[in-house]
């Protein structure tokens, strides 16, 4: 017995079909399934942020998450992003401006994570405060920077956002 289920989602933009057994973790199918490397599996217990994707808006755990549950979802990991081909994302420029990427481990949750809390942030018309940026951050961890060139990232972002 084969128990696959076939799902359908976007990811990055694109429709997407794979077929995957119920129990598959969000972060395998994306990394052994689709070859997508950019999300990196720290913990696998939903502590470290480093699996951090956008489903529908929300950053999540995709090592917390099933993949089937990603079936009509949008689903947008760091590959979606900016790249060598495409400009760079703002909280990318930003990450690099500040000097937030050092072993770079942690670099692809920490901008997911940013890049969706400033988009909510955008769409309600706030700008948080920096206390608001690093509670939004909490989900992250980092052994290299010590955090304050993320955050500065992370506040440069709304300092560069066009009204």
């Amino acid at each position: 017995m084969n128990n696959l289920i076939e799902i359908k989602f976007r990811l990055n933009g694109k429709e997407t079909k794979v077929k995957v057994k119920p129990a598959l973790l969000l972060i395998d199918m994306l990394r052994d399934e689709l070859k997508l490397k950019g999300t990196k599996p720290g913990c696998l217990e939903g502590e470290c942020g480093a699996c951090t994707v956008i489903i529908d808006g929300d950053a999540i755990n995709s090592c917390m998450y099933l993949a089937i549950n990603a079936d009509g979802k949008e689903v947008t990991t760091i590959e979606g992003l900016g790249s060598q081909d495409n400009p760079l994302e703002l909280v990318q420029e930003k990450m690099l401006e500040h000097g937030a990427v050092q072993c770079g481990f942690c670099s692809s949750g920490v901008i997911m994570t940013i890049k969706a809390f400033s988009d909510k942030m955008k769409a309600s018309g706030k700008t948080p405060t920096r206390e608001e940026l690093k509670k939004s951050l909490e989900g992250n961890l980092c052994r290299c920077t010590g955090y304050v060139k993320i955050i500065d990232a992370a506040e440069a972002v709304y300092d560069d956002q066009p009204s």
